[in-house]
């Protein structure tokens, strides 16, 4: 009977790892990785919905470029899956 529970856990730990846990680890891998390639040129859209292109990198900001001037972001603040949709269509 214990046995028996025991491996239900295990079951369904491993459930939770491989639905939860490993899909969030993949994606925070695929932003950080987005993040480090991003350069100067680069059209991007901003999680808030702002379009614009990359004029200047920092450390952990972005200047970039709209139709009504400069704006300095944070890197985390660009959409990975917005800015992949636009430049898939160009």
């Amino acid at each position: 009977m214990n046995s028996m529970f025991a491996l239900q856990m295990v079951a369904l730990l491993a459930i939770f790892y491989f639905f939860m846990i490993r899909p969030q680890q993949k994606k925070i891998k695929q932003e950080k990785e987005f993040e480090a390639g991003l350069k100067v040129g680069d059209k991007i859209i901003t999680k808030s919905g702002f379009h614009g292109k990359i004029v200047e990198l920092g450390e952990g900001t972005v200047i970039i470029e709209t139709m009504s001037g400069k704006l300095k972001i944070e890197r985390s603040a660009i959409s990975v899956e917005m800015t992949a949709a636009l430049n898939k269509k160009a």
